[in-house]
């Protein structure tokens, strides 16, 4: 069966288990391996997190429309390109040298402690940190270049599956 021509709750179910076993890896990771993450780590879960949700809700859904199929697939891109953005920010964070001052900034627990929402958000985005480390690599990528690589797929698999012809039928 080809997986271009799933069908839009089957291409939707995909990218939420894609979505799924990503975060079930960082856990892993985590608590099996002892990479503890970086506010920017913690930011791109939340970001798969709400991709792999809008892909369960399009899976659920499973609009006939044209429309409704492009809506979900629209709205999933439009959070996996909030990821693209952290993971981007991650990751030039990461190939700054270490004399610029490539790092996020402290503990998210600290900052949630100190700071306001917007504060903290704004803080873990242009602050320092940890977040300059590349503790992990696989075919030589750190995780958060993965994470990029992730995001991109998942969107534009997204917008596939929202806008591809769909064969119509007639009975």
């Amino acid at each position: 069966m080809n997986p271009l021509r799933w069908s839009f709750r089957a291409q939707c179910l995909t990218g939420f288990l894609v979505c799924a076993g990503l975060l079930a890896f960082a856990i892993f990771m985590q608590i099996k391996i002892g990479l503890e993450p970086c506010p920017l780590c913690i930011y791109q879960r939340i970001a798969f997190a709400a991709v792999g949700v809008l892909f369960l809700l399009g899976a659920l859904h499973g609009p006939a429309s044209r429309g409704g199929r492009a809506f979900y697939g629209v709205l999933v891109f439009l959070a996996a390109a909030v990821g693209m953005g952290i993971a981007g920010r991650h990751v030039y964070v990461q190939l700054l040298p270490k004399d610029l001052g490539s790092s996020c900034g402290p503990p998210l627990s600290f900052l949630a402690e100190t700071m306001g929402p917007f504060e903290v958000f704004r803080t873990v985005l242009t602050g320092t940190g940890d977040c300059g480390n590349i503790d992990w690599t696989f075919l030589g990528l750190s995780m958060p270049m993965w994470s990029l690589v992730w995001f991109v797929m998942l969107g534009l698999g997204a917008l596939y599956a929202g806008f591809r012809a769909r064969k119509t039928r007639l009975f």
